[in-house]
């Protein structure tokens, strides 16, 4: 979440009339994450979130996202709902982007998570991977391997400004990955951005997932490896096997991982490091001036990558073979 594009009284009061809330009381804009301009919109009918899409959001996918959340909440996964307007539906436009009410869920992001987080996490992300398996929109992963060398070429002339010998060190593995990624794995839809600010918790229950506007089809163990980054390190960047256990009991207790898909689970995560680390990057070099919006480090996915390229088998993330 983030602010990029500001909101005048005029055309927030003008696009309020199509929908049935009530009164407006207040707006005030969210400032973390990086992708859309968010909103916490109070009005006489309660709380909700103002998204305005921009970015790596294209209109064409909006009408997936919006009826994925409509399908996960019909089959009992706790994640926002959007909000339609007087004319039945739930996207319209906002200072002249694509825009949504997305209903408030409850809960906080947990900044250090424990084990028992990790282990719910990984349960509640099987159960989406179920609860996906009939929703009939289909989602290429934009941000997939083939994206990662383009997405690249873009920061390459400027990687060395933030550490020296990143391009080789980029350019090298991406060399190694194109070579050894796998594509014959039991997939469908994931959420492929479940960072910790992403699931939300109630007295250490987990209480809803947030977020969806990365969501396609993909490897489900893709998703797994993304949490395996998001969730399992600390924060002197040592990795939490205990953490990383915790996960994957969690997730097979709802759905049981094949052997291939066990087995691929270090080239898998060594995969999600490199493309948080490539967008981490173009938007360290890229941010708008005068957004609302704080960058996060792309070294710290250097780290995890380095971590990962060490690792020969899916036991050291503390996973039984």
């Amino acid at each position: 979440m983030a602010v990029y594009t500001d909101v005048t009284d005029s055309e927030l009061e003008e696009f309020l009339k199509a929908y049935d809330l009530g009164r407006l009381l207040a707006l005030k804009g969210i400032a973390e994450g990086v992708e859309n301009s968010n909103f916490l919109l109070h009005t006489e009918a309660g709380y909700f979130i103002l998204t305005l899409y921009e970015k790596r959001v294209a209109e064409a996918d909006l009408p997936f996202f919006i009826g994925l959340m409509d399908h996960l909440a019909e089959r009992g996964i706790a994640c926002p709902l959007p909000v339609k307007g007087r004319d039945g539906t739930a996207l319209h436009r906002l200072a002249g982007r694509p825009a949504a009410i997305i209903s408030f869920l409850e809960g906080i992001w947990v900044r250090r998570p424990k084990a028992g987080h990790c282990q719910a996490l990984g349960a509640a992300m099987a159960q989406m991977h179920l609860a996906g398996r009939d929703f009939p929109i289909h989602r290429a992963n934009a941000l997939s391997l083939a994206s990662w060398r383009p997405l690249f070429d873009t920061s390459r002339g400027r990687a060395d400004t933030v550490e020296a010998g990143l391009a080789d060190y980029i350019s090298a593995e991406l060399d190694d990955l194109e070579a050894g990624w796998p594509d014959n794995l039991a997939g469908g839809v994931i959420h492929a951005d479940l960072f910790p600010d992403n699931v939300f918790f109630l007295n250490d229950e987990l209480s809803g997932l947030i977020d969806f506007y990365f969501a396609c089809n993909d490897m489900f163990a893709y998703d797994i490896a993304v949490c395996l980054n998001a969730w399992c390190f600390e924060a002197d960047n040592s990795f939490n096997v205990t953490k990383a256990r915790a996960l994957m009991v969690g997730y097979e207790s709802i759905r049981k991982l094949a052997r291939d898909e066990r087995d691929a689970l270090p080239v898998l995560a060594r995969g999600a490091a490199l493309r948080f680390l490539l967008t981490r990057l173009y938007d360290w070099l890229t941010v708008p001036q005068g957004a609302l919006v704080t960058p996060k480090d792309p070294l710290e996915y250097v780290r995890k990558l380095r971590f990962h390229q060490k690792v020969t088998n899916a036991r050291e993330y503390g996973i039984d073979l």
